[in-house]
Protein backbone atom coordinates (compact mmCIF):
# COMPACT_ATOMS: atom_id res chain seq x y z
CA UNK A 1 0.00 0.00 0.00
CA UNK A 2 1.20 3.54 -0.40
CA UNK A 3 -0.81 5.77 1.64
CA UNK A 4 0.18 6.20 5.16
CA UNK A 5 2.91 8.52 5.77
CA UNK A 6 5.99 6.51 6.96
CA UNK A 7 9.05 4.95 5.59
CA UNK A 8 7.31 1.69 4.96
CA UNK A 9 5.77 3.43 2.13
CA UNK A 10 7.67 5.54 0.47
CA UNK A 11 7.29 3.56 -2.37
CA UNK A 12 3.85 4.79 -3.05
CA UNK A 13 5.39 8.20 -3.59
CA UNK A 14 7.31 7.59 -6.58
CA UNK A 15 3.71 5.88 -8.31
CA UNK A 16 2.51 8.85 -10.84
CA UNK A 17 1.46 6.73 -14.38
CA UNK A 18 -1.79 4.20 -14.36
CA UNK A 19 -2.30 1.78 -17.06
CA UNK A 20 -5.65 0.24 -17.00
CA UNK A 21 -5.17 -3.94 -17.02
CA UNK A 22 -7.23 -5.73 -19.51
CA UNK A 23 -7.87 -8.67 -17.79
CA UNK A 24 -11.35 -9.40 -15.94
CA UNK A 25 -10.88 -9.24 -12.22
CA UNK A 26 -10.76 -12.89 -10.74
CA UNK A 27 -11.98 -11.98 -7.42
CA UNK A 28 -15.57 -11.17 -6.89
CA UNK A 29 -18.20 -9.20 -4.25
CA UNK A 30 -21.15 -10.24 -2.71
CA UNK A 31 -23.16 -7.83 -0.21
CA UNK A 32 -19.80 -7.30 2.44
CA UNK A 33 -18.33 -10.07 1.66
CA UNK A 34 -15.06 -10.07 -0.79
CA UNK A 35 -13.84 -14.18 -2.10
CA UNK A 36 -10.27 -13.98 -3.37
CA UNK A 37 -9.35 -17.43 -5.19
CA UNK A 38 -5.99 -16.55 -4.97
CA UNK A 39 -2.95 -14.45 -3.25
CA UNK A 40 -4.50 -14.71 -0.92
CA UNK A 41 -7.13 -17.20 -1.45
CA UNK A 42 -9.08 -16.45 1.37
CA UNK A 43 -12.90 -15.02 2.03
CA UNK A 44 -12.86 -11.42 3.65
CA UNK A 45 -16.38 -10.54 5.78
CA UNK A 46 -17.11 -7.11 6.85
CA UNK A 47 -19.19 -5.15 8.78
CA UNK A 48 -22.79 -5.50 7.61
CA UNK A 49 -23.52 -1.74 7.63
CA UNK A 50 -21.03 -0.79 4.98
CA UNK A 51 -21.58 -0.03 1.46
CA UNK A 52 -20.14 -1.83 -1.39
CA UNK A 53 -19.52 1.00 -3.69
CA UNK A 54 -17.30 -0.81 -6.40
CA UNK A 55 -13.86 -1.77 -7.67
CA UNK A 56 -11.16 -0.86 -9.91
CA UNK A 57 -8.06 -2.75 -11.49
CA UNK A 58 -5.37 -0.52 -12.61
CA UNK A 59 -1.22 -0.99 -12.64
CA UNK A 60 1.03 1.10 -11.26
CA UNK A 61 3.99 2.81 -13.04
CA UNK A 62 7.23 4.82 -11.93
CA UNK A 63 9.26 6.59 -14.69
CA UNK A 64 12.32 4.37 -13.70
CA UNK A 65 10.69 1.63 -13.25
CA UNK A 66 7.49 1.59 -15.63
CA UNK A 67 4.56 -0.58 -14.97
CA UNK A 68 5.62 -2.33 -11.57
CA UNK A 69 2.83 -3.21 -9.59
CA UNK A 70 -0.48 -4.71 -10.51
CA UNK A 71 -3.63 -3.60 -7.62
CA UNK A 72 -6.78 -4.43 -7.39
CA UNK A 73 -9.37 -2.58 -4.71
CA UNK A 74 -12.34 -2.65 -3.88
CA UNK A 75 -14.34 0.44 -2.15
CA UNK A 76 -16.82 0.27 0.78
CA UNK A 77 -18.59 2.86 2.87
CA UNK A 78 -20.75 4.50 5.85
CA UNK A 79 -22.28 7.26 4.16
CA UNK A 80 -23.78 10.56 6.31
CA UNK A 81 -25.37 12.83 3.75
CA UNK A 82 -22.80 12.51 1.07
CA UNK A 83 -19.83 12.28 3.24
CA UNK A 84 -18.19 9.63 4.59
CA UNK A 85 -18.98 8.40 8.60
CA UNK A 86 -16.57 5.45 7.73
CA UNK A 87 -14.50 3.75 4.88
CA UNK A 88 -12.82 0.31 4.21
CA UNK A 89 -10.82 -0.33 1.59
CA UNK A 90 -9.29 -3.36 0.23
CA UNK A 91 -6.60 -4.23 -1.79
CA UNK A 92 -4.34 -6.91 -3.67
CA UNK A 93 -1.47 -5.86 -4.69
CA UNK A 94 1.27 -8.28 -6.84
CA UNK A 95 4.79 -6.69 -7.95
CA UNK A 96 5.21 -7.64 -11.60
CA UNK A 97 7.43 -10.78 -12.72
CA UNK A 98 9.58 -8.26 -15.00
CA UNK A 99 11.04 -7.09 -11.61
CA UNK A 100 12.29 -9.30 -9.70
CA UNK A 101 14.41 -6.94 -7.44
CA UNK A 102 10.88 -5.59 -5.95
CA UNK A 103 9.49 -6.54 -2.22
CA UNK A 104 7.49 -4.82 0.37
CA UNK A 105 9.09 -3.52 3.41
CA UNK A 106 7.19 -2.78 6.35
CA UNK A 107 8.34 -1.23 9.73
CA UNK A 108 5.49 -1.65 12.07
CA UNK A 109 5.98 -3.28 15.23
CA UNK A 110 2.46 -3.73 15.66
CA UNK A 111 1.00 -6.69 14.45
CA UNK A 112 -3.02 -8.21 14.41
CA UNK A 113 -3.61 -11.97 13.98
CA UNK A 114 -7.06 -12.24 11.58
CA UNK A 115 -8.04 -15.74 10.06
CA UNK A 116 -4.70 -16.98 10.90
CA UNK A 117 -3.07 -14.06 9.01
CA UNK A 118 -0.54 -12.04 10.26
CA UNK A 119 -0.87 -8.54 9.97
CA UNK A 120 1.55 -5.20 10.29
CA UNK A 121 -0.72 -2.38 11.77
CA UNK A 122 -0.64 1.00 10.88
CA UNK A 123 -2.90 3.96 12.07
CA UNK A 124 -2.62 7.71 11.51
CA UNK A 125 -4.97 10.28 11.45
CA UNK A 126 -5.90 13.11 8.31
CA UNK A 127 -7.67 16.22 7.84
CA UNK A 128 -8.55 15.01 4.23
CA UNK A 129 -7.33 18.24 2.34
CA UNK A 130 -4.19 16.70 1.04
CA UNK A 131 -4.64 16.06 -2.56
CA UNK A 132 -3.30 12.39 -3.37
CA UNK A 133 0.11 11.78 -5.19
CA UNK A 134 -0.77 11.55 -9.21
CA UNK A 135 -1.30 8.13 -10.57
CA UNK A 136 -1.10 6.25 -6.90
CA UNK A 137 -3.57 3.81 -5.38
CA UNK A 138 -5.27 6.09 -3.12
CA UNK A 139 -5.96 8.45 -5.75
CA UNK A 140 -7.71 5.79 -7.18
CA UNK A 141 -9.74 5.05 -4.29
CA UNK A 142 -10.75 8.63 -3.76
CA UNK A 143 -11.92 9.07 -7.59
CA UNK A 144 -14.04 6.00 -6.95
CA UNK A 145 -15.04 7.78 -4.19
CA UNK A 146 -15.86 10.98 -5.48
CA UNK A 147 -17.52 9.30 -8.56
CA UNK A 148 -20.25 7.72 -6.66
CA UNK A 149 -20.61 11.51 -4.80
CA UNK A 150 -18.41 10.76 -1.34
CA UNK A 151 -16.82 13.62 -0.39
CA UNK A 152 -13.75 13.40 1.99
CA UNK A 153 -13.54 14.35 6.27
CA UNK A 154 -11.04 14.36 8.32
CA UNK A 155 -10.59 10.86 9.28
CA UNK A 156 -8.51 8.69 12.13
CA UNK A 157 -7.01 5.42 9.82
CA UNK A 158 -6.15 1.94 10.40
CA UNK A 159 -4.05 -0.18 8.05
CA UNK A 160 -3.77 -3.29 8.23
CA UNK A 161 -0.63 -5.46 5.94
CA UNK A 162 -0.74 -9.05 5.10
CA UNK A 163 2.22 -10.22 2.91
CA UNK A 164 1.17 -13.61 1.52
CA UNK A 165 4.30 -15.43 1.33
CA UNK A 166 7.84 -15.59 2.24
CA UNK A 167 9.01 -13.36 -1.07
CA UNK A 168 7.35 -10.48 0.00
CA UNK A 169 5.94 -9.69 -3.46
CA UNK A 170 2.41 -9.78 -2.81
CA UNK A 171 0.04 -8.35 -0.38
CA UNK A 172 -3.61 -7.89 0.87
CA UNK A 173 -4.77 -4.43 2.63
CA UNK A 174 -7.12 -3.30 4.42
CA UNK A 175 -7.77 -0.01 5.40
CA UNK A 176 -10.47 1.08 7.79
CA UNK A 177 -10.81 4.85 8.21
CA UNK A 178 -13.57 6.43 10.88
CA UNK A 179 -14.80 10.20 11.14
CA UNK A 180 -12.86 11.54 14.23
CA UNK A 181 -14.39 11.84 18.02
CA UNK A 182 -16.60 14.62 18.05
CA UNK A 183 -15.67 18.46 18.78
CA UNK A 184 -12.07 17.06 17.52
CA UNK A 185 -9.61 18.09 14.47
CA UNK A 186 -7.11 16.10 12.55
CA UNK A 187 -4.47 18.31 14.07
CA UNK A 188 -5.77 17.98 17.87
CA UNK A 189 -4.22 14.33 17.96
CA UNK A 190 -1.30 14.33 16.20
CA UNK A 191 2.14 14.81 17.99
CA UNK A 192 1.92 18.04 19.72
CA UNK A 193 -2.05 18.67 19.35
CA UNK A 194 -4.11 19.64 22.36
CA UNK A 195 -5.56 15.85 22.49
CA UNK A 196 -2.66 14.32 21.45
CA UNK A 197 -2.67 12.25 25.08
CA UNK A 198 -6.30 10.84 24.31
CA UNK A 199 -4.81 9.55 21.28
CA UNK A 200 -3.36 6.08 22.57
CA UNK A 201 -6.94 5.33 24.38
CA UNK A 202 -9.03 6.29 21.15
CA UNK A 203 -6.03 4.68 18.73
CA UNK A 204 -6.77 1.23 20.78
CA UNK A 205 -10.16 1.35 20.52
CA UNK A 206 -10.30 2.22 16.98
CA UNK A 207 -7.99 -0.89 16.21
CA UNK A 208 -10.63 -3.49 17.59
CA UNK A 209 -12.94 -1.97 16.36
CA UNK A 210 -11.25 -2.23 13.20
CA UNK A 211 -10.46 -6.08 13.78
CA UNK A 212 -13.97 -6.85 15.76
CA UNK A 213 -15.17 -5.91 11.98
CA UNK A 214 -13.35 -7.94 9.87
CA UNK A 215 -13.58 -11.81 9.66
CA UNK A 216 -10.72 -14.20 6.92
CA UNK A 217 -11.29 -17.60 6.15
CA UNK A 218 -9.77 -19.89 3.73
CA UNK A 219 -11.42 -20.60 0.80
CA UNK A 220 -10.09 -23.75 -1.45
CA UNK A 221 -7.34 -22.91 -4.37
CA UNK A 222 -8.15 -23.40 -7.78
CA UNK A 223 -6.01 -24.70 -9.73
Amino acid sequence: MRFAANAAVTAFLAASLLVPAAAAPARTVSGDVVVSPRDPAVRIRLSKDLHYVGTRRFVLRDRRLGAFDDCQLYAFVKPRQGALRSLTWVQFEAYRPGHPELHHTYDSPRHATIGGLDFYVDTWVSAGMARPEPGSDEEQFYALLAAHGYARVPMMFVRLVHLTDATKRKELMIIHGEELPSGLRAGDLQKGGAAYARWPAIERELIGRTEDGIAISAVPIRP
